[in-house]
C-alpha cells in the first residue's frame, strides 16, 4: 500500500458498457410492457408505469452511491425516461 495514493480512477470504458446495457434493457422493458397495457386501456398504461417507477426508485436511487451499481442506475434511470418519451411519442 502507498502513502498518498488517491482513489482508484473510475472505470469508464466498462461502466458505459454497463450504463448502455442497462440503458437498453430498460427502455426494451418499458415500451413493451406500456404499448402492450395501453392496449388494454391508456389509463392502466400510465398507473402501471408510475407504480413501477415509483416503488423501484427509492431503492434504485440509493445505489447509486455504489461504485459498481451507480452505472446501472442511471443507465436505468435513462432508459425509464427514453421509454417514457417513446410511449408518449407513439401515442400522439
Amino acid at each position: 500500500m502507498t502513502v498518498g495514493a488517491g482513489p482508484e480512477p473510475a472505470p469508464w470504458s466498462t461502466g458505459l458498457l454497463v450504463s448502455a446495457f442497462a440503458f437498453v434493457v430498460t427502455l426494451v422493458g418499458v415500451v413493451a410492457f406500456g404499448s402492450a397495457l395501453a392496449g388494454i386501456h391508456p389509463v392502466l398504461a400510465v398507473g402501471f408505469n408510475v407504480v413501477v417507477v415509483g416503488g423501484a426508485a427509492p431503492t434504485v436511487w440509493r445505489w447509486r452511491r455504489k461504485q459498481v451499481w451507480r452505472w446501472a442506475v442511471y443507465g436505468a434511470a435513462a432508459g425509464v425516461l427514453a421509454g417514457w418519451l417513446a410511449l408518449l411519442a407513439s401515442a400522439l
